[in-house]
């Protein structure tokens, strides 16, 4: 079975494993709280802007590792249905534990997962009051049971301790809303095993996605008899019966070998402890110090948020499932990593990708190889994969942004031109009909080509979204020039030259009768019943104010659009600022680019105030995979990187006293702040006076010392 594994491949992964599964003093995970925004937001413009699930941050109390195949939850919704969590704080019930596979905050769906419920005669009530909840560690009481639980990558464990003589019975359920699951139940080798086929949503909707959730459940009551759907056995008060369950995504084998390498004990309480000192590593890699309790649970809180997704995907020794690949499996060689996917890329190439690519580039460098195989397993570059399908689920190319963004930063780890040729492809052609009905491709390319923008004619009927030409055209805009600093990095001057104009196209759907963008008609004409503020249907998720905004690849040229200071002031002045939805988070750092900058230390003091708490309904709009809690995490250390391709981070006022930056060359990047108020009046790096309201990456990631001295009043220079 392991013939063909190369020996370094294995090595390095169990040497990689048991570096970090060191456990140090739990300094750090004392401040998440994995309950944050699992109840509706009682954030201010939430309560202005949101709406239906956009109240909902739908993340979940999740049990598991930075980046890990499964996470372990407690269930109070029972479906795999869209756009619902399987924990909300409020509910009145619980239904057990799940294992999932639920794309944190967001409106999709789960997939692929299993529920284990532990059953008694003292009911299903959910108790708060015995609710302890960790990154790594569960426990609350369910009935007359007490459930505990921890995790590996791929594995978890459940520990549950009678609290009165009882029968109990221990149901496991394949949650396939289609009835489609398997379940076998093995009493002599004491074992449970099953799977949950993946249906595709959005492209392809209902359609089988190709590979099943896979599970292998061990236990160790001697007494248990089998049942239909579980176990069931008389225990006293005081029995401790424990879970061990392996999953994978490629089949049963794997499920085995997963547990076998990563959950060789049944000692709950060294597993524990070892999932902690994961957490530690991770958290710890920022540190932050300043007498302000309630925002470091939100920064840690946020941190721990932001290292949900991308999930990894493949096995132990690298097996895991071919994208969009009709149950066929692959097998990673070596030097290859390991294999994600679940990339909410519309949300995360803003902040929380960027954010990793100061923390963990080697992480990055195995996110972009994964792009890179999936384009070559299905012919195109993926614009939103998630269930290890195509999905056309929002607009944007924004893999390409993604990439040109590692690329920039030096992260290149892998096979550049093939990277090159999948965004080429999809920045240059169309896809063939069926590839494109299967969500392939840009959506609406054909007419973004022709006119340079997308025309309100073209209702772009193939995708989740439809319509929403404007911000098509203004997000294609950008990811043009994201392919452009690449193609002129590797000298392919021809594609250079159209890309670097094409990034210009933001321009063709600004309406200078209305100095905000609007929607255009192919002969020329704009969208005559314009509102600046209502959602309209050529913008997304948003209103044309909010919108006109996106152009981070050229502020000065949108400045010679629109007087960029008096239009920022309308939004926030007229409180059309939304945070709850990414395509306004970069908005509040646009002051830099004016001669007020003051004002983006203002607004971002306060939003980080008024949009963020620690309680349950501290969260707002949709999470995400974390871009919403990658926010916060830049804002408070002071940096945004509003054009994350061009490697430029913008600052403001740091809330914390000071933060340590550890990077991965050893290095340690140090901001410290001195004074009172929440303006800059100076800043030093590595004790030279620092002009500007910008910081480049490479001066980041080589590490020193920045010193930002805070006053009570604005400072328009340096």
């Amino acid at each position: 079975m392991f013939a063909n594994i190369p020996p370094i491949f294995t090595f390095m992964r169990i040497i990689l494993f048991l570096l970090l599964c060191s456990s140090v003093h739990a300094q750090h995970v004392q401040y998440v709280n994995p309950l944050m925004g699992t109840a509706p937001a009682t954030t201010i413009s939430a309560k202005k802007h949101g709406a239906g699930t956009e109240m909902l941050a739908n993340v979940i109390p999740a049990v598991g590792l930075p980046f890990g195949m499964v996470q372990l939850t407690p269930q109070t919704r029972t479906t795999e249905k869209k756009c619902q969590a399987p924990y909300y704080y409020n509910d009145k019930t619980s239904s057990g534990y799940r294992f999932t596979h639920w794309l944190s905050g967001s409106c999709t769906q789960d997939y692929g997962s299993v529920t284990i419920m532990p059953v008694t005669s003292g009911g299903n009530t959910l108790d708060h009051g015995s609710e302890v909840s960790q990154p790594h560690y569960y426990k609350n009481k369910l009935g007359n049971v007490q459930t505990e639980m921890t995790a590996t990558l791929r594995c978890g464990m459940l520990q549950f301790t009678m609290l009165q003589d009882d029968s109990l019975y221990i149901m496991v359920t394949p949650n396939s809303d289609k009835q489609k699951g398997g379940l076998t139940i093995d009493t002599a080798r004491k074992e449970i095993t099953g799977y949950n086929p993946v249906y595709r949503i959005y492209q392809g909707s209902g359609q089988p996605a190709g590979f099943s959730g896979w599970f292998v459940i061990q236990y160790d009551a001697s007494q248990a008899v089998a049942t239909a759907t579980g176990i069931k056995l008389y225990a006293k008060k005081g029995t401790v019966i424990k879970l061990r369950v392996g999953t994978s995504f490629t089949d049963l084998g794997g499920a085995r070998l997963n547990m076998k390498v990563e959950m060789d004990t049944w000692d709950f309480s060294a597993l524990r402890k070892r999932a902690e000192g994961v957490w530690e590593k991770a958290l710890g890699q920022i540190e932050v110090s300043g007498s302000d309790e309630k925002a470091k649970r939100i920064f840690y809180t946020s941190l721990y948020h932001s290292m949900q997704h991308p999930r990894l995907m493949s096995n132990v020794y690298g097996t895991y499932p071919r994208f969009a690949g009709d149950y066929q499996n692959e097998q990673l060689r070596n030097g290859q990593g390991d294999y994600y996917d679940d990339f909410s890329m519309w949300d995360i190439y803003r902040a929380q990708l960027p954010l990793f690519e100061i923390l963990q580039p080697r992480l990055i460098n195995d996110f972009v190889r994964s792009m890179i195989l999936k384009g070559t397993q299905g012919g195109w570059l993926p614009i939103f994969p998630c269930w290890n399908s195509y999905t056309a689920a929002m607009i944007g190319d924004h893999g390409t942004a993604f990439i040109a963004s590692a690329y920039n930063k030096n992260i290149r780890n892998y096979d550049v031109e093939a990277a090159y040729a999948l965004m080429r492809r999809n920045a240059f052609d169309v896809a063939p009909a069926k590839d494109y009905k299967d969500g392939k491709g840009r959506r609406a390319l054909t007419s973004y080509l022709q006119y340079g923008y997308i025309p309100l004619e073209d209702s772009v009927m193939d995708a989740f979204h439809k319509r929403e030409q404007v911000s098509r055209t203004l997000e294609y805009a950008y990811d043009d020039y994201a392919l452009f600093t690449v193609a002129r990095s590797l000298g392919k001057t021809e594609d250079a030259v159209v890309l670097e104009k094409r990034a210009g196209n933001y321009k063709n759907v600004f309406d200078k009768n209305v100095g905000l963008m609007n929607g255009r008609y192919a002969d020329g004409s704009f969208y005559k019943s314009f509102h600046a503020d209502k959602k309209l249907p050529f913008i997304t998720e948003g209103t044309p104010r909010q919108y006109t905004f996106y152009v981070p690849q050229d502020m000065k040229g949108l400045s010679s659009l629109l007087n960029l200071e008096a239009s920022l002031d309308s939004l926030f002045d007229k409180n059309e600022y939304w945070h709850g939805n990414e395509p306004g988070h970069h908005i509040p750092f646009l002051y830099n680019f004016t001669a007020a900058p003051w004002k983006t230390q203002e607004k971002v003091a306060r939003i980080l105030k008024e949009e963020y708490s620690d309680g349950i309904g501290g969260l707002s709009g949709n999470d995400d995979a974390g871009q919403m809690s990658a926010w916060y995490v830049f804002a408070a250390m002071g940096l945004y990187p509003v054009d994350p391709v061009g490697g430029e981070y913008m600052l403001c006022t740091p809330i914390f006293d000071q933060i340590s930056i550890h990077l991965p060359n050893g290095k340690k990047m140090n901001i410290k702040t001195s004074g009172m108020g929440a303006y800059i009046q100076s800043i030093t790096v590595n004790g030279k006076p620092y002009k500007g309201f910008s910081i480049p990456h490479e001066t980041l990631v080589q590490g020193g010392d920045i010193f930002i001295k805070k006053g009570g009043s604005p400072a328009s220079k340096l």
